[in-house]
């Protein structure tokens, strides 16, 4: 791929390991089970709605994600804000008992945990692989189907759900996540490389 964005390729990147959940086990295991009961019972992708809608919640409230790691906050009440909160989405009943379960439990906290890791199974299940790139600009739809074919030659066996995300401090290249691993070709960081082997051959050159 030419133009704005150079010629898409994986050499020369930074390649960064990205956080992982702080309790992957206990997510997964919820995850796990409410997987198989979907699956089980026919409704895996209503599911995995209610689960796409709990991560947005959780990632774009600060407060819903506070009242849920809260311990002076009692189990009812945290329960009575979920099920207002989820009201207008028309959870699946299995995804209620769930989070019935989790604050019973004392678990709750966990759900903002739970949600992305249950979406990750859904994934492997479907062979479903999320590719994020970031650009400086925007992309147009070429370019985004051009990433998309060669991501894709990498992932043969796999589909390929990109998601684009506009970064205007990175100022040109781009930054393509892949599951838990990060590939930077930006120019910011090229050009931080560059400040950064000027003042360690000026820290040398002093020596």
């Amino acid at each position: 791929m030419k133009g704005q964005y150079g010629i898409f390729k994986f050499s020369n990147l930074h390649i960064f390991k990205l956080e992982t959940m702080q309790n992957p086990r206990l997510a997964s295991r919820y995850a796990k089970s409410l997987l198989d009961l979907a699956v089980e019972k026919n409704c895996l992708d209503a599911v995995l709605q209610d689960m796409q809608v709990l991560k947005s919640i959780c990632a774009q409230s600060r407060d819903f994600d506070v009242m849920l790691r809260s311990p002076v906050i009692s189990a009812e009440k945290k329960l009575s804000v979920i099920s207002e909160v989820l009201k207008r989405f028309n959870v699946n009943p299995f995804t209620t008992a769930l989070i019935n379960l989790l604050v019973a439990k004392g678990r709750e906290l966990n759900l903002p945990e739970i949600a992305p890791a249950f979406i990750e199974q859904y994934n492997l299940l479907k062979n479903i692989r999320t590719v994020k790139i970031t650009t400086a600009v925007p992309m147009n739809d070429t370019i985004k189907n051009s990433i998309s074919a060669k991501v894709a030659g990498y992932m043969p066996t796999d589909k390929i759900e990109l998601k684009t995300e506009v970064d205007e401090s990175l100022i040109g290249g781009f930054v393509l996540e892949v599951e838990d691993r990060l590939y930077d070709a930006s120019v910011k960081t090229s050009l931080n490389d560059i400040r950064n082997a000027v003042i360690d051959t000026s820290y040398v050159t002093k020596m």
